[in-house]
């Protein structure tokens, strides 16, 4: 079963966002800021990161960046995921490797087949 590790804050969007995932057959893991998504990256590791921006402390884009570098997580697929839908945002996550960034609000179809897609290989 694929497994996505979801790091967002507000608790309506986990909500909202693990339901079309687990719709979609996906095993959902969360973690509300970037500390904890890398403890639950120490002891695990997802077929995916569905990354908000906007986090307490660290931004989605810092940990993005953090994930693609390391050799230990470089070749999980991250998908950003925010309310910060700017062409100069998508811009900046895919510089900073994201696969796929997907304005808010998330449309439960184009998660659902994102997902799928980057961890059918």
């Amino acid at each position: 079963m694929t497994t996505v590790l979801l790091v967002e804050d507000s608790l309506t969007e986990t909500e909202l966002l693990t339901q079309y995932l687990i719709q979609a057959g996906i095993f959902v893991v969360s973690a509300t800021n970037c500390e904890e998504a890398r403890v639950l990256l120490r002891s695990q590791k997802p077929d995916l990161v569905l990354l908000d921006v906007m986090l307490p402390g660290e931004s989605g884009f810092e940990l993005c960046r953090e994930l693609k570098i390391h050799t230990s997580t470089s070749c999980i697929p991250v998908v950003l995921c925010s309310t910060k839908g700017t062409n100069v945002d998508k811009l900046w996550g895919s510089m900073l490797g994201a696969n796929a960034y997907l304005p808010k609000p998330v449309q439960q179809d184009e998660l659902a087949d994102t997902v799928l897609r980057l961890t059918a290989s």
